[in-house]
C-alpha cells in the first residue's frame, strides 16, 4: 500500500487560458474570462454572462488532428486536450507501462451536439453519429483512446458540481489501496443550451460578473473547461525518479440530503466533507493555509459554505477565495480546475484574490482574500459542492 499520492502532471483549458501556464498568468494578473455569449445561439445571450473558451470546435479538432467524420462533442474535445497536456507534463512515454486508469467527470456529456442537431436527426443520417456521443461515458472513452489507455480501469463520475473532486478522490484511493499505479483524474464540461436553460429556470444566473461572498451577489456565471491531473504511487515516483508537483493529502465526501439543488442553510454537508478530509489527511484545522472555496456567488451557496467554514475552523479560519470569478462555474470540471489552481498556489506560494468583491456579507464576519498575496503555503483545501447535496473536499500538500 502506498503512503503518498503524488501529482506529477497537470493539464487545463478554460476561459482564462489554453494550458497550465496561461491559466496561472491570468490568475496572478487578475484577468477574468467572463463575457457575453458568442458561440451558442441562445435567446438568453444578451441576458447573462459566461466563461467561454476561445477555440471553436473546428479549431479544437485541428489541434487533436481528428478526421472530418469524427463524432466528438465539445466536452470530449476539451477533455482530450487537457488530459493530453497532463500526460505530457508528467513526462509519461508509455502510458501502459504501469497499471494506469482514467477517471473523468462530466455532467453535460454530449448534450451540446444532441441539442444542436435535434431537429435534423429525422431528416438525414448525417448527424446520427452524435447520438452515440450523447452519453456521459463517451467523452471518457474518447479521452482514453487519445491517451492510449487500453489495459485498465476507465470510468466516469457524474455527481454534479463535485464530480471532478470525486474523480480525484477515487483515483487517490485506488493508488493508496494498490489497485492502480497511476490514474489520470479530472473532468470536462462544455457550454450548452441545456445547462443555460436549466440554471436560468433556477433563477441563479447573473447578468453581470459574478461576485463570490459579496452581500449583493446576484448569481453565477456558467463556464466551460477541462482539467486533468496525473496521480502516481510512491513506487512509480521512485522507479522513474519523477518530479512531484504536490500530493493529494486528504479527501472527504458527504451528503446533507437537504434539497435537490440547494445546500443546507448551515452547511451540514460541507462541514462533514471538510472534517472528513482533515481526518484522512491527519491534519488539524490550524494546518490549512488557504481554502479554494466553491464560492459560486449564489445566495444559498456562499451563505452555506461560509457558515460551514466557520463551523470547521472557528478562530483558525485561513485565507480563502473563490476563483469562479475568473472562469465561471465549470460544473463537473470545477473540482479539477480548482485542483490545478490549488497545486499552482502551493508551487508558487500565492493566494488568489476573490475578484469583484465589494460588500461584506451581513451573516458573518469572515472576508475572502481580496488581493493577490504571497505566502508560504504547505497545504491548500479545495471545496466542491454539487446539486443533490453531494459535497466534496480535497486537501493538497507539498509533503506526502
Amino acid at each position: 500500500m502506498t503512503k503518498g499520492v503524488a501529482i506529477t502532471g497537470m493539464g487545463i483549458i478554460s476561459a482564462i487560458g489554453n494550458n497550465v501556464a496561461e491559466n496561472f498568468q491570468s490568475l496572478v494578473k487578475g484577468k477574468k474570462g467572463i463575457s457575453r455569449i458568442s458561440k451558442i445561439d441562445t435567446i438568453h445571450k444578451d441576458e447573462i454572462m459566461v466563461g467561454e473558451i476561445d477555440y471553436t470546435n473546428s479549431e479544437l479538432e485541428q489541434i487533436l488532428k481528428l478526421s472530418p467524420d469524427n463524432n466528438y462533442s465539445r466536452t470530449g474535445l476539451l477533455g482530450a486536450i487537457a488530459a493530453k497536456e497532463a500526460v505530457v507534463n508528467s513526462g509519461i512515454k508509455d502510458i501502459n507501462a504501469y497499471k494506469t486508469g482514467l477517471i473523468s467527470a462530466t455532467s453535460v456529456g454530449g448534450m451540446d451536439m444532441t441539442e444542436k442537431f435535434y431537429y435534423d436527426y429525422f431528416k438525414s443520417d448525417t448527424y446520427l453519429k452524435y447520438i452515440e456521443a450523447h452519453n456521459a461515458g463517451d467523452s471518457t472513452q474518447k479521452i482514453a483512446d487519445q491517451l492510449g489507455i487500453n489495459k485498465s480501469l476507465v470510468t466516469t463520475i457524474s455527481t454534479a458540481c463535485s464530480s471532478a473532486a470525486n474523480a480525484i478522490m477515487l483515483g487517490a484511493r485506488l493508488i493508496k489501496s494498490g489497485k492502480l499505479d497511476r490514474v489520470i483524474v479530472g473532468g470536462t464540461d462544455c457550454m450548452s443550451k441545456f445547462t443555460i436553460n436549466g440554471f436560468k429556470t433556477l433563477m441563479i444566473l447573473s447578468d453581470t460578473y459574478n461576485t463570490p461572498f459579496d452581500e449583493n451577489r446576484k448569481g453565477l456565471n456558467l463556464g466551460e473547461a477541462a482539467a486533468f491531473l496525473v496521480l502516481e504511487s510512491d513506487a512509480v515516483i521512485k522507479a522513474k525518479n519523477k518530479t512531484v508537483l504536490g500530493y493529494v493529502k486528504g479527501y472527504g465526501n458527504a451528503n446533507d440530503a437537504f434539497h435537490q439543488t440547494a445546500s443546507s442553510d448551515h452547511g451540514d454537508g460541507a462541514t462533514l466533507a471538510m472534517e472528513k478530509a482533515l481526518k484522512v489527511a491527519g491534519l488539524d484545522n490550524k494546518d490549512i493555509d488557504y481554502i479554494n472555496a466553491h464560492g459560486t456567488a449564489t445566495g444559498n451557496n456562499d451563505l452555506s459554505e461560509g457558515r460551514a467554514i466557520i463551523r470547521v475552523f472557528g478562530e483558525n479560519t485561513p485565507e480563502f477565495s473563490s476563483t469562479k470569478a475568473y472562469t465561471g462555474h465549470t460544473l463537473a470540471a470545477a473540482g479539477a480546475i480548482e485542483a490545478v489552481y490549488s497545486v499552482l498556489a502551493l508551487q508558487n506560494n500565492v493566494i488568489y484574490p476573490n475578484l469583484n468583491f465589494k460588500t461584506q456579507m451581513k451573516e458573518f464576519n469572515i472576508t475572502p482574500q481580496l488581493v493577490l498575496k504571497e505566502k508560504e503555503l504547505q497545504t491548500v483545501m479545495s471545496n466542491s459542492f454539487g446539486f443533490g447535496g453531494n459535497c466534496s473536499t480535497v486537501i493538497f500538500s507539498k509533503e506526502p
